[in-house]
């Protein structure tokens, strides 16, 4: 089944968004063109450069699909510190100089929980010493990160980099992730494209076979000033009330609760710690019901030998069971078994063939990403690069990871697409962010929840550091939400307000290069107000200008006043009004303060020499005063109590007065004679 050019590809601009992918400020999104499809042959005799594509056998995507823990797939990683009861620990236990390693990393967090800057500093020289005398490529990759951070170290960012370039080169795959941002920030794709693409391997070998795996996101700790409590409230794993509902649900019996609740368990979700046991009884449970999901997770958990002995037996038994059940994803599955081998008799390209394709047929994204791969790589099929573009392009639309990765490669080897890096690096990017490094936001998550800031602060700074846009933005948003309490520490002790304004000012700067809008915003405040940096209001418009190419209401409207007043933007009116217009057609709630805006900007342009523009022009000055004065002496506690007193006191005699007008009101018309009647009066005698 091939797909439609003029419906699928169309020959004109292709808009893809990765939804699934994109908890960040905004979807990311690919625009291709015609001139960005290449022209290239169906075979590989007839192209030099595809003969060397061959050799490289990255590009082969039917590779095995192994389980295998994170401390495998990400060396270093810190779940023996975070979950030390885990059945992965259990099964690895680390011993020599890893043990040394994690008891100083263990050192650290604990110096964090309780506050302690003594043991943190003791903490990080240990750390310094085991990076140089034993040249431990992880223990580099942390003083890397504290170097770069400033976190207990004066602020290095030559030194970060010395850090991570040797860990690096020891194999630190989290410091690769940094090294790669820091790459891409300035331009350097060449180098930074190399690093992705491995990270990004690494991550697609973690994904499922049939359909695309669930991922733990990082999540927003804040919308906007305040924090994210409904989002916050679904990670209280086994503590949340939602969840305790669907458990009980689940233990009456209901078959789908047991699906999600075995889901929950088997990805490690909604705050839930990972465990294939609990995942593996809840998913049995279900398929004893019926549940055709639980059915396609079973073929998926016994082909990739999850916390269980690996058989492709059982897998082809519970994956064609689910596609008996019109699971349409479960057909992904059955054809990787019959292109490899396994579980069936031989291997049977038609066979595959004919099950991608019934999957394609029926919109899942993973039979396109299938049929893509035989025809990029010719197997079973004549080899035919542009219409396994074409398969890619589909399934990226539909949020398919691996169909990124796909295009990101093509990108960057010019096969079947222009060479372009900068866009492999970016596809790339989005993938290796779902690699086994972003658990480090599962741990951050639960340790803000559990109250502890300090190591909340310092796992998002680690992830702010490998490129995470949220991350970014959640440690800005915790140095400036928390203060002391951030456990933010320079060479000297705690930071200070202007330290911290610093720091987040360059937290905030990074997130709103990757399309945060509200960082952006925040970055134009910090300029024009002079939070942490000299006040700029040039840099501020330019900070602004770019919330307001996101749709920022607004950054519109302080683009308004900035030309209003002449303020970093030329004195502009017809401009202003331009822009208070465009925020109350992004944001109907923004009527009120764009008709005082309207108001004033009338008032300025018809009555430009009165007094009147010289009080409006005060209020900016007048009311951080007021505001000042009513937080320091009205909100008192002591003088508040006072005021509500007195107002209560005067309420009480206004209404005692209003009681006796009335009353009075009432005498008064008591006593007015009554006139008689023309009829009633008798005449006087002459």
């Amino acid at each position: 089944m091939r797909p439609s050019v003029r419906v699928r590809i169309g020959l004109t601009l292709l808009v893809l968004s990765l939804y699934p992918l994109s908890l960040a400020a905004r979807p990311f999104v690919l625009v291709l063109s015609q001139d960005d499809l290449k022209d290239v042959p169906t075979t590989p005799a007839d192209s030099d450069d595809l003969s060397s594509s061959d050799s490289q056998p990255e590009w082969d995507e039917f590779g095995d699909s192994d389980s295998k823990p994170d401390h495998q797939l990400d060396p270093g990683s810190w779940r023996p510190i975070f979950e030390p009861d885990s059945s992965a620990a259990a099964a690895n236990p680390v011993d020599g100089e890893m043990a040394g390693y994690y008891e100083v990393v263990g050192k650290m967090l604990s110096a964090v929980t309780i506050g302690e800057i003594r043991l943190m500093e003791e903490a990080a020289a240990e750390i310094e010493a085991v990076a140089a005398e034993k040249g431990n490529p992880h223990a580099q990759s942390l003083l890397g990160f504290l170097f770069g951070m400033g976190q207990m170290r004066d602020m290095s960012k030559s030194k970060a980099f010395l850090y991570h370039h040797f860990a690096a080169q020891g194999g630190s795959l989290q410091s690769k992730m940094t090294l790669a941002y820091t790459y891409s920030r300035q331009d350097m794709y060449d180098k930074a494209v190399k690093l992705y693409a491995e990270l990004a391997e690494v991550a697609v070998n973690s994904f499922l076979i049939s359909k695309d795996s669930p991922v733990i996101e990082p999540v927003r700790i804040h919308n906007g000033a305040e924090e994210n409590k409904d989002a916050l409230r679904k990670f209280k794993g086994e503590d949340d009330e939602d969840f305790q509902i669907l458990e009980y649900q689940a233990q009456k019996g209901n078959a789908a609760a047991m699906y999600k609740i075995g889901l929950f368990y088997y990805f490690g979700l909604r705050g839930l710690r990972r465990d294939y046991v609990k995942a593996l009884s809840w998913f049995s449970r279900a398929v004893e019901k019926g549940e055709p999901r639980s059915m396609e997770l079973l073929g998926e958990i016994y082909a990739r030998g999850a916390g269980v002995e690996r058989n492709y037996t059982k897998a082809l038994k519970w994956l064609t069971l689910a596609s008996r059940q019109q699971l349409f994803s479960a057909y992904n599955g059955m054809g990787y078994l019959y292109v490899k081998g396994y579980g069936v008799e031989k291997k049977n390209y038609t066979k595959a063939k004919e099950y991608f394709e019934k999957a394609a047929e029926n919109d899942e994204p993973g039979g396109h990403y299938n049929l893509g791969v035989m025809f990029l790589k010719g197997i079973g099929v004549k080899r035919d690069i542009r219409l396994a573009c074409q398969y890619f392009i589909v399934a990226a639309n539909a949020g398919q990871p691996k169909a990124f990765y796909q295009l990101a490669k093509m990108f960057h080897t010019g096969v079947g697409l222009k060479k372009n890096l900068p866009m492999a690096t970016a596809l790339y990017k989005l993938v290796a962010e779902r690699g086994p490094w972003s658990s480090l936001s599962r741990w951050a998550i639960e340790s803000y929840l559990k109250g502890d800031v300090g190591k909340a602060f310092l796992l998002y700074s680690r992830m702010a550091e490998m490129g995470y846009e949220i991350a970014q933005s959640n440690a800005a948003w915790i140095l400036d939400k928390y203060g002391e309490r951030s456990m933010c520490v320079g060479e000297s002790g705690f930071c200070g307000d202007a330290e911290r304004h610093q720091r987040a000012h360059a937290l905030w700067w990074q997130a709103s290069e990757q399309g945060n809008e509200h960082a952006a915003l925040l970055i134009g405040d910090a300029y024009y107000y002079g939070r942490g940096t000299e006040r700029d209001y040039e840099r501020a418009a330019e900070a602004y200008m770019h919330a307001k190419s996101q749709s920022n209401a607004q950054a519109m409207f302080n683009l308004g006043y900035m030309h209003e007043h002449g303020q970093g933007l030329p004195l502009d009116l017809h401009l202003a009004k331009r822009y208070y217009d465009q925020a109350l057609e992004v944001d109907s709630t923004a009527k009120l303060p764009v008709t005082l805006a309207l108001t004033s900007l009338w008032v300025r342009k018809n009555y430009g020499d009165s007094f009147m523009v010289d009080m409006i022009d005060s209020l900016p000055e007048v009311y951080p005063k007021v505001e000042a004065w009513v937080e320091n002496v009205i909100m008192e506690e002591g003088n508040a109590t006072i005021l509500t007193l007195f107002v209560c006191l005067l309420t009480v005699l206004y209404l005692r007065e209003r009681q006796r007008r009335n009353v009075g009101a009432a005498g008064e018309v008591a006593i007015v004679p009554q006139q008689p009647n023309e009829q009633d009066i008798i005449p006087l005698a002459n």
